[in-house]
């Protein structure tokens, strides 16, 4: 549509309360299991000198799960345009990036101290 005095029409997605009641039960639901995962012991595996605790695993896979969740329906990033999407994304890469570099310091400073 055309622009007058600085404002713009864009359509907007009417999203029904349901929708967040049910998200909002997923994201309870989240939060028990991240509690209950934490009282019990996943335990672990040892692949050559790499030891990897499942606890930790378990916990961020559902902390990605809610994170997702509360971007895509809260922030209402699931109906928005394509630039957004493309916005968050790159966002999301960016901080893959920036954490695996600081991990890769992280775990090369121990070299030939073990």
């Amino acid at each position: 549509m055309s622009e007058q005095h600085g404002q713009t029409d864009h359509e907007h997605h009417i999203v029904s309360p349901m929708v967040y009641l049910t998200i909002l039960l997923a994201l309870l639901v989240g939060t028990g299991l991240t509690v209950w995962a934490s009282y019990i012991d996943l335990g672990e595996t040892h692949i050559g000198s790499l030891t990897i605790f499942w606890n930790p695993v378990a916990a961020l896979a559902i902390a990605c799960t809610k994170m997702i969740l509360v971007v895509l329906f809260f922030m209402h990033v699931k109906y928005s345009t394509k630039l957004t999407k493309l916005t968050v994304i790159s966002g999301v890469f960016i901080f893959l990036g920036l954490i695996s570099m600081t991990l890769t310091d992280y775990m090369s400073r121990a070299w030939g101290r073990w």
